[in-house]
């Protein structure tokens, strides 16, 4: 049986904190290495902090990023690669040599290559730029694996055009759970209390996380991801209390039909490990419908138009709504 072992993340990171952040990423990667993982995926801007960025100044944001290419925090990333020979993925504001700035995700292979997605759909701050290009890479490992950051993950667009790029596993890291969607019934907030006051009664915060406000709400089109494009997905999410709101966790990997090969629902920092079966991928439903496209039909899906809402949609959105992380 041919397969590739893999890992995810969840971690309660410190805002501005990377020496802190870095140890946890360290930590966890040298834990992949001795079971046997291949590539361990941390969550979205788990090395700057995330939810706090939107409070920061231009200056401070730029303070705060870094250059992939020379600056310290993938070095020392780069060299956690080499030494346990493992790759690694990370997620942190990144400065461009023209001096953009992104929200960025970095895989890092054990021989120093690196792999750089900039989030498509960037909402964090007014001067992170979004970035205008796919992400799919080969591996040392014999898949090819690709990178769409959270929201992302939430246009359907977006994981078919990684697949029809050649991606085997879809890595997804995330900030997401407890937040304030504008939709009624999509996620809603968490008391962040619950966790304050976890220790305590951790049942009761373990319920809001397998509930429709963290897991719940993952499974409404999540696995879809997976299973529709035919990808392993690895799931990697931040978790606990983030400036307000308290991120769910639940990372997990899925199988290339969308089914959960495992996954945690921890309170807290957790791993989770699974051996990847690349012998399903090529019978799976996903790969026999990309086999089945007919492109000559689509063209509706890229024509330059503005989405007309619908009557429906026109009564329910006569009051602006704020979006908060992940929507």
């Amino acid at each position: 049986m041919a397969s590739v072992r893999v890992a995810s993340v969840q971690f309660w990171h410190r805002a501005n904190d990377k020496a802190y952040n870095l140890g946890v990423v360290e930590s966890f990667a040298r834990k992949a290495a001795r079971q046997g993982a291949a590539f361990v995926a941390f969550p979205e801007m788990c090395i700057t902090g995330y939810w706090h960025v939107p409070q920061l100044s231009r200056t401070e944001l730029a303070a705060l990023a870094e250059d992939v290419a020379t600056g310290p925090s993938i070095a020392q990333v780069k060299s956690m690669a080499a030494k346990w020979n493992i790759g690694i993925g990370v997620g942190l504001v990144e400065r461009a040599p023209d001096g953009k700035l992104y929200n960025s995700y970095v895989a890092v292979i054990p021989d120093g290559t690196l792999h750089i997605h900039r989030k498509l759909h960037a909402f964090e701050h007014a001067d992170i730029s979004s970035g205008d290009s796919f992400t799919v890479f080969e591996t040392p490992w014999g898949v090819r694996m690709g990178i769409l950051i959270c929201y992302d993950n939430n246009h359907i667009e977006n994981g078919r055009a990684t697949a029809l790029l050649g991606a085997d596993v879809l890595i997804a890291p995330h900030q997401t759970g407890g937040c304030n969607s504008a939709s009624p019934h999509a996620m809603r907030p968490i008391d962040v209390e619950l966790w304050r006051n976890r220790a305590a009664d951790p049942a009761a915060l373990k319920r809001e996380f397998r509930g429709p406000r963290g897991r719940g709400w993952l499974m409404r089109w999540l696995p879809s991801r997976a299973h529709d494009n035919g990808m392993f997905l690895i799931f990697s999410n931040g978790v606990g209390e983030d400036n307000g709101e308290v991120r769910t966790g639940n990372a997990m990997i899925l199988d290339c039909y969308g089914r959960i090969v495992t996954e945690t629902s921890a309170v807290g920092d957790a791993m989770v490990v699974a051996d990847l079966d690349l012998d399903l991928q090529p019978l799976c439903s996903g790969r026999r419908w990309l086999r089945g496209r007919r492109p000559e039909l689509y063209g509706e899906l890229t024509a330059p138009r503005s989405y007309t809402l619908s009557p429906l949609e026109v009564r329910s959105s006569s009051a602006p709504v704020k979006l908060d992380a992940s929507s």
